[in-house]
């Protein structure tokens, strides 16, 4: 069966959309005729523009739906923008209400959704379960392209970062300290689950290590990381480059791409650096490596030596720090296995 009009539905966060990414070069591959279309919320939006791959974005506001009033205001015109694209297939690769509804309306008659959907959206659209039903997200995804028969080699990450936005990375690196061309590591604090997150403690012992070995640790994140790293910041010997806030999603890719490796917990801007192929070092507790880790096999990951491990909380139950049995001398040493 050949398609003419695709519906790819992916709203967030952002490392559920990088997961994802795979699906629209495999779709436009195995239907080059096809006019793919992507469904997203704002945060994520930056990953998918200029993708040759997705022929259009749309922007799904949440905040606009989220009351009575809103609902009534703003879903007719979704909904007859989403109708008149005439869709024959659509991808639920969110797997949750919001996103089944945004597939049955779009008035698809084919609806997929990938398997281990929730709140019903299983219903609304059909359950596909392939060969990685337990293994790693992004293989998750593509068994979703391959239920239509599609052939997937290797996973493909097109993340396009243009020349405007290279050079405002390095005009923003440079005020804040760092020469792009030197070699710098980036170190990522902060996670969306409080028992994801390393200690500012280690942190600041890892940025200090990593400057005695003339490498410079290059701290960033959003806005709601800033307490974090400013008490990194007071902890650690060396003034590290600080970015936390300055950067957009493809500044910050540009960013990452040019760096040694990476050290994060299980966050959107980990996973960035693994589709970028940059090296990380991926500190995981609450959630499982096989399923959310970095894709690739050329990344390090340590997880907390407890029984609990993987155990989905996203504030622990038991008051554990849970990665405290990680620390930074360990981080370090693997560390120097990829920056030599």
């Amino acid at each position: 069966m050949t398609y003419k009009n695709i519906l790819i539905v992916k709203l967030s966060a952002i490392g559920d959309v990088i997961h994802a990414l795979p699906v629209a070069p495999a779709l436009k591959k195995c239907f080059p005729q096809a006019r793919i279309t992507w469904v997203v919320e704002q945060p994520a939006y930056d990953l998918l523009t200029n993708n040759p791959y997705i022929d259009e974005i749309i922007t799904f506001e949440k905040a606009k739906f989220k009351s009575f009033t809103g609902f009534c205001q703003y879903a007719p015109g979704f909904i007859s923008a989403l109708r008149q694209r005439r869709f024959d297939l659509a991808l639920d690769l969110q797997g949750l209400f919001k996103s089944a509804a945004i597939s049955f309306l779009s008035g698809a008659p084919q609806r997929l959704v990938y398997c281990n959907a929730r709140e019903y959206s299983d219903v609304i659209g059909k359950k596909t379960c392939g060969p990685n039903q337990n293994g790693h997200i992004v293989e998750r995804c593509l068994d979703v392209v391959r239920e239509l028969g599609c052939k997937i080699d290797e996973p493909e990450f097109m993340i396009n970062i243009s020349a405007k936005e290279a050079e405002l990375a390095c005009a923003i690196s440079k005020q804040a300290g760092l020469d792009i061309n030197r070699r710098y590591v980036v170190l990522i604090p902060g996670t969306n689950w409080p028992n994801k997150c390393w200690s500012t403690d280690n942190f600041a012992k890892l940025a200090d290590k990593v400057f005695e070995h003339e490498i410079i640790p290059v701290f960033v994140g959003g806005g709601a990381d800033r307490l974090a790293v400013d008490e990194i910041i007071s902890k650690s010997t060396v003034v590290p480059i600080d970015l936390v806030g300055k950067t957009s999603l493809k500044q910050l890719a540009y960013i990452i791409r040019n760096s040694c490796a990476v050290v994060a917990g299980d966050t959107g801007p980990m996973h960035l650096a693994a589709a970028l192929n940059t090296p990380v070092i991926a500190l995981f507790g609450p959630t499982d490596p096989s399923r959310n880790g970095p894709y690739g096999t050329q990344h390090i990951v340590l997880t907390a030596n407890r029984s609990c491990q993987g155990c989905w909380h996203r504030k622990c139950p038991k008051e554990i720090d849970c990665l405290s049995d990680i620390n930074a001398e360990l981080v370090y040493q693997e560390l120097l296995k990829i920056v030599g």
